[in-house]
Parts: C-alpha cells; structure tokens; sequence
C-alpha cells in the first residue's frame, strides 16, 4: 500500500499540473495538449527544470525565471490539493476494487478541473462534464461496477433538482451546474443526497459569513458554486454510502 500510495500521490501533482494549463487554455480556446507553457508576464517559455510541479514553484520562490514577476500560488495549491485527494481516495476507496477506484480517481479529477475553471472563468466547460460522463457510463458498463440503474436515477434526480433551483434562482445557480450535479450523479449514485446536502450546506455558510462582513453589497456579488458542489462530491464519494446508510437505518430500520 505504501508504494501505491506514493505513486499515486506523484500521479496526482503531475495531474494536478496539467490540470492548471487545462483551466487556463481551454475555456479560452487554445490548444491544452501540445506546447508549451508560458509566463503569463513576459510570454517567456518555461522550460522543463522549472516545471516541476510543486519544487520548482518553491525553488522559483513563486516568481518567474525571466521576469521575477510573481507566480500565482494556485498553481502549487492545485497540484497539492490534486495529489492529496488522489492519496485520499486510494486509502479510502481501496484496491480491492480496482474499476470503483479507478472511478473515484476520475471524479476527483474533473472535480478539480470544474473548481479551477469555474473560480478563474465563472465558467464549467460542457467537454469536461461531458467526457466525465462518458467515463463513468463506460466503466460502469463495462465492469458493472455499482448499480448502472441506480447511478441513472442520481443523475436525472439530482440535475432535475438543480434545474428547477436554476430557474427559480438564475443569479444563484447556471445551468453548468445543474449539467456537473447530472455527471456526479452517475459517479455517486445515491451518495449524490448527502453530495447535495454538503455542497448547499458549505454555500449558505459562505454566504452568511459574506452578509455578516458587506451588509447588502455581499446580495451583488457573485460566487462560483462548483467549488461547492466539488467539496460535496468528494465528501460523498469518501462517505456518502456510509452516510446513506446511517440514515437509512436510523430512520427507516426495524
């Protein structure tokens, strides 16, 4: 377990790295696969040494090589934040069952890309979602992992939720989100309750301590709520059939 859990943690800031030129250059339509990146400064290439994920944002001391100007923090944090929940999931999740944690490492995954671009563009690209999907169908699929049926029912539960709280409350919630809480439905099937619960839980918390501090003016101000719905999809993907069942047994048992 302890070479897995290294592996694994090293395949999550490498992940975690690409995931942060994915944030930037899809939602403005460049090109995410090939070239090479850039200071956003002085368009300097960054070159392999200084691309290390994490160590050469510490060795840089968070500025660029050319220019000196700063390099965002995001940077690091998301290759940190990706390679931690990568570790989170293997430890949790297991190996016993390689399709569901090959699962859980996907969710994680598109959960992160959906966090950076939504917090950077206010924007869940439709690709992404759509790819997530598509894994999650195939994989089920093919392996029978879980409950297709299930996983079926969470999606169009949980995304017809979500419509009807976007069309009641449009300034609150876009339809990429109700698109987001569709696919991470077919990852967490009936999890996806406590996902939701979580998610809107962590929201109104933000948003009171956001009243609490602008009075008024925090009504005006807009909050990207994927980053929300990612900590719920997590918090169901560690422990949402745990949780499920508690409640199934306390409150419908014998």
């Amino acid at each position: 377990m302890l070479t897995a859990a290294v592996l694994v943690s090293l395949a999550g800031l490498l992940v975690g790295s690409f995931l942060t030129v994915l944030a930037h250059r899809l939602p403005a339509g460049e090109n995410f696969v090939t070239g090479r990146s850039k200071c956003p400064q002085c368009g300097a290439t960054i070159t392999a040494r200084d691309n290390i994920p994490v160590v050469s944002w510490l060795l840089l001391k968070g500025r660029c090589r050319n220019c000196g100007n700063p390099i965002s923090v995001k940077y690091p944090l998301a290759e940190i934040a990706t390679a931690l929940l990568y570790l989170g999931t293997l430890l949790i999740l297991g190996t016993e069952d390689i399709p569901l944690l090959a699962l859980g490492l996907v969710f994680v995954t598109i959960l992160v890309a959906v966090t950076l671009t939504d917090l950077e563009y206010r924007l869940i690209p439709n690709v992404i979602v759509a790819i997530g999907a598509l894994i999650a169908l195939a994989v089920v699929i093919a392996t029978g992992t879980g409950d297709l049926t299930e996983r079926l029912i969470a999606a169009v539960a949980g995304g017809g939720f979500l419509f009807i709280v976007a069309f009641l409350y449009p300034r609150g919630m876009g339809m990429g989100d109700v698109k987001l809480v569709a696919m991470m439905g077919l990852y967490l099937g009936s999890a996806l309750a406590p996902a939701l619960l979580v998610a809107f839980a962590a929201g109104a918390l933000v948003g009171i301590a956001m009243i609490a501090r602008h009075g008024g003016e925090a009504r005006k101000r807009a909050v990207p709520f994927a980053p929300f719905l990612a900590l719920g999809g997590v918090v169901g993907l560690w422990a949402g059939d745990s949780l499920v069942r508690w409640y199934t047994d306390t409150f419908f048992g014998a």
